[in-house]
């Protein structure tokens, strides 16, 4: 068992130092995950790796009910709590872009954009829900690949699969989503 595998378990039975132990240990691989991530977010996005990866950090340990399988279970929670993490910033600024302290302006005066990136995220979890509805397992490649960042081969790893089966699964969903989201704008 590897030494991750060993301090999950320690976690999982209470052992208030544990988790202290399980943070020097995986926070490099969670940051490399946040980080790739992030660097496919918008311009102008506020959160940065460092915070996504403490943010997931507290939802993974702060809750008190941790139980992870082993390594890849872990990380397949983390990586599910960043995605979630992210959804839940551009659902807020969403929020707060169509809320409160109102502006006047003259309709003639201005331009209809595009969605906006916050607005193409939701757009994506929304179809991302609709098919883990319909297949979780290529909903995972997605999360995977999409959010984290991961290789086809990292994702082949995290889920028990070959890569074959990674790429079958990445290309469907593309275009499965691909389908949705152009149906819904």
């Amino acid at each position: 068992m590897s030494e991750v595998t060993l301090m999950l378990q320690a976690v999982e039975r209470g052992d208030a130092s544990a988790s202290g132990d399980l943070l020097p240990l995986v926070y490099h691989e969670l940051r490399r995950h946040a980080a790739g991530r992030m660097a496919r977010e918008a311009v102008g996005q506020t959160m940065q790796p460092t915070a996504l990866v403490h943010e997931a950090w507290l939802r993974l340990i702060g809750n008190g009910d941790s139980r992870w399988q082993n390594r890849a279970h872990f990380f397949g929670a983390a990586v599910e709590a960043m995605r979630r993490i992210l959804i839940e910033n551009a659902r807020r600024k969403a929020r707060l872009k169509r809320g409160g302290n109102p502006l006047r302006v003259d309709l003639d005066q201005i331009e209809l954009a595009a969605a906006t990136p916050d607005e193409k995220v939701l757009l994506i979890d929304d179809a991302l829900e609709r098919l883990e509805r319909e297949d979780a397992e290529k909903a995972r490649v997605v999360v995977l690949k999409f959010f984290v960042g991961l290789t086809n081969q990292e994702v082949a790893e995290n889920m028990g699969v070959t890569e074959r089966t990674v790429e079958r699964h990445w290309a469907y969903a593309k275009a499965w989503l691909f389908q949705h989201i152009q149906s819904e704008t």
